[in-house]
């Protein structure tokens, strides 16, 4: 929003500078985004008339002239400009002046005749950059009255930055009312006077949606004079607010819309068919805009249509064939209240962005629009003449403002700050809200042209902007501290986030919203939870795995030249569930690359399986994991298991399938896990167990078993007859080769036995060893001598 400060104190004269002024409405929520002048800083510069024009003697593109600044004598001035000539009237720079640039004005004497000022164009006073000559003032420019006051040049303008639920102050009538409401001033609306009925004649209207148009407002004006001048005052506003202009019965329609913040419209009623129709578009119905985009039409675009075609975009712009030009006699000036999601997003789609749609999506006052009609007809019929008809009205249901209740109270508990009754009903009547009150209790009716207000928080706020945010203490909070109960049975998001970082991994955090593709190929996923409104095409689906993200942030530091990369990621994925969806919160990590960093400690080799698995059990410890061979979508068939704690599966461990990898140009396979953060924060609590002080004994058992069986099977096995005195079983060494059959592997197994009361003897270990051969023995496995 961009107006002129002299334009505004026309409305409201608040005792304040433009800067304190600027303060004020920025702290009110008003962001003062913009306050420059309107034209750079000259003095010395007059109106003055052109008496006389004579060639130099000197020079052949030189002209001698004799000025009337306004003083007794006129001034002798010798001027270059191609356009100089006997009357016209132009800025005079008079000896002493200064002009943009710190250009000073003195007496010189040019080819020997001595000049006593300058004549100026627009770009010599900063107000233009190019220029074919002299600035031509208008004829009745008053000689020797300064330039900066006869064009009013001392105005400064004001953009505001209006949040999308100030429509309000989307015009002059609505920024005047908030600086009213903010400073206190006397607030002086313009006067508009409802023009008497000359004209016996009417359009009828016809609204077939009255949802998305509940008022729909049109007069017919005859007899028009279109190619009458806009009068200056009007330009000058209309340009301070950044609109160019067009024609008289254009300006006048921007410059209600720019005043009263009420978009409006004018057909020209002689190309118009029968009556106006206020309907949802036909599918792919054409229609050429003024600006001569030619575009076609959804059902769900509403349009302003007569009997023959459409005329216009509702709310957006109007049609190239029903619009008002240099010929134009008779005029139908339509101003309307469509409500906002009948307009929202209809100018985009068509690549439009105008003032009409910019304040129709946000919501305008529909109990001004009539209003609106009325000072578009009386500055009509004032500037161009005519006869004016009597108003066509369609009137549908209008929006209900509710009551809202306000607790003063909470007005105290929420701005710190004890407010009166007094001072509240004070500042609601600066506000022009009406309002009951009940002893420390309101009831608020909002008003038509705030849209934002509904609950008692907006209330709230209206009272912290008006009573001043600067003027609220800051006080620190005061608050009793007591323990948060700690639990050792959950173990902390960050401690687990910390363990990771301590073992080389960087967390990321990504999108939980990823391309429907990659999720069916990486996660198996043929059902994904779909957005309705997605922000992009390759963000079209909720994720149901963070290995989508994992993946596109290893391609983009593989791609930046990172030849070792660790990945984290803590975060929820989403899944359906019957007739709902399911969130859980998973842990997932990714590796690439060498195993350690290059160094010479170590050889270099890459990170594998187990490598990964290491880190996976120190994050689970002490809880001891099992993993068992499984297939995954994203994951090598061979090389990938499930992830089993206390007998259930929570995640998942393995090399990045061969075809991803190739497919995402990686040099070397990936290692990814995933878990579920809930299993990985349970934590198991200490508790005590004596300590023995005597030596373990350490008995080696390496068997032969089939290929087909594993050591996990073996391992299980023995733990679960729970020998006597066997405090470890481990897995230390896998033999195939020389001395075993092909279809055969050497498994060998450490087993460590203690006693807390005694040193254990050959006699109390051999029957427990036989024990563990046994079982073993049962499972198919063939003890090696």
């Amino acid at each position: 929003m961009k107006f002129s400060e002299n334009w505004l104190r026309t409305w409201v004269n608040p005792d304040l500078t433009s800067d304190e002024l600027g303060h004020v409405l920025t702290m009110a929520g008003l962001e003062v985004e913009d306050l420059a002048p309107v034209a750079p800083a000259f003095n010395n510069v007059v109106v003055a008339e052109v008496l006389s024009v004579e060639k130099h003697p000197d020079a052949d593109r030189l002209n001698v002239c004799q000025v009337n600044v306004g003083e007794a004598e006129p001034l002798t001035i010798v001027c270059g400009a191609a356009n100089v000539a006997v009357g016209i009237k132009v800025p005079c720079a008079r000896i002493g002046a200064v002009l943009p640039g710190d250009f000073k004005i003195k007496q010189a004497k040019v080819r020997g005749i001595a000049s006593f000022g300058m004549l100026c164009s627009a770009v010599e006073l900063g107000l233009a950059t190019e220029s074919d000559g002299l600035w031509l003032l208008p004829v009745d420019a008053p000689v020797g009255q300064t330039v900066r006051e006869y064009l009013d040049l001392d105005d400064k303008l004001f953009t505001l930055k209006l949040t999308p639920n100030r429509s309000d102050c989307s015009g002059m009538k609505g920024v005047a009312r908030e600086v009213a409401a903010l400073t206190g001033s006397q607030l002086q609306p313009v006067a508009i006077v409802a023009q008497p009925v000359t004209l016996a004649e009417q359009l009828q209207v016809v609204v077939e949606d009255k949802e998305a148009c509940p008022l729909y407002c049109g007069r017919l004006v005859r007899g028009v004079n279109a190619k009458a001048q806009t009068p200056v005052w009007m330009q000058r506003r209309l340009e301070r607010s950044g609109l160019r202009l067009i024609n008289v019965v254009v300006d006048i329609t921007n410059y209600v819309m720019m005043e009263q913040g009420q978009p409006m419209h004018a057909f020209d009623a002689e190309k118009l068919t029968g009556g106006i129709t206020v309907r949802p578009a036909s599918q792919d119905e054409a229609l050429t805009l003024l600006g001569g985009q030619a575009v076609v039409l959804d059902k769900d675009v509403l349009v302003i249509a007569d009997d023959a075609r459409v005329l216009a975009l509702a709310g957006v712009m109007g049609g190239a064939d029903s619009g008002v030009d240099a010929s134009t006699q008779s005029v139908f000036l339509e101003a309307a209240f469509f409500h906002p999601d009948a307009i929202a997003g209809r100018a985009r789609r068509f690549g439009l962005a105008t003032d009409s749609s910019f304040r129709f999506e946000r919501g305008v006052d529909f109990a001004a629009t009539r209003q609106a009609l009325e000072r578009a007809t009386q500055l009509l019929l004032e500037i161009c003449g005519g006869s004016v008809g009597e108003i066509s009205e369609v009137r549908g249901e209008m929006p209900v403002r509710a009551a809202i209740s306000l607790r003063v109270s909470r007005v105290a508990r929420v701005l710190g700050v004890a407010l009166d009754n007094e001072k509240i009903s004070g500042i609601f009547n600066r506000l022009q809200f009406e309002f009951t009150a009940s002893g420390d209790d309101f009831s608020v009716l909002p008003p038509s042209f705030r849209f934002d207000l509904s609950i008692e928080s907006d209330l709230i706020e209206e009272i912290a902007r008006l009573y001043g945010y600067d003027n609220i203490p800051a006080s620190a909070p005061q608050a009793a501290l007591t323990m948060l109960p700690y639990s050792e049975s959950q173990r902390p998001l960050a401690r687990i986030q910390q363990t990771l970082v301590a073992r080389d991994y960087q967390e990321i955090v990504s999108y939980a919203f990823v391309e429907e593709q990659v999720e069916r190929d990486l996660c198996g996923n043929d059902n994904p939870v779909a957005l309705q409104n997605p922000i992009a095409s390759n963000l079209a689906v909720m994720r149901s795995s963070l290995i989508v993200g994992l993946v596109g942030a290893l391609r983009f530091n593989l791609n930046r030249k990172q030849a070792r990369v660790r990945l984290f990621e803590a975060g929820a994925c989403f899944a359906k569930a019957e007739n709902n969806y399911v969130q859980t919160q998973r842990l997932s990590g990714i590796a690439y690359g060498a195993c350690l960093p290059e160094q010479w400690g170590a050889a270099a080799k890459p990170v594998d399986f187990y490598d990964v698995k290491a880190d996976l059990e120190s994050l689970f410890a002490p809880q001891v994991l099992r993993f068992v061979a499984a297939s995954h979508p994203a994951l090598h068939p061979g090389r990938s298991a499930q992830i089993y704690c206390a007998g259930k599966v929570v995640g998942w461990i393995g090399e990045l399938h061969p075809h991803w990898q190739q497919q995402y140009d990686m040099a070397q396979a990936c290692v990814w896990f995933e878990v579920e953060l809930g299993a990985l924060m349970q934590a198991q609590v200490p508790h005590m167990t004596e300590i023995a002080k005597f030596l373990p004994v350490r008995r080696d058992l390496a068997v032969l078993v089939d290929e087909c069986v594993s050591a996990q099977t073996l391992l299980d096995t023995m733990l679960q007859i729970n020998a006597p005195y066997v405090q470890e079983v481990v897995l230390f060494d896998v033999y195939r080769g020389r001395g075993v059959e092909p279809s055969k592997k050497s498994l060998a197994f450490r087993v460590s036995l203690q006693d807390t009361q005694k040193t254990l003897t050959d006699a109390e270990i051999e029957p427990v060893i036989s024990l563990l051969v046994d079982v073993l023995n049962k499972q198919g496995a063939q003890l090696r001598m």
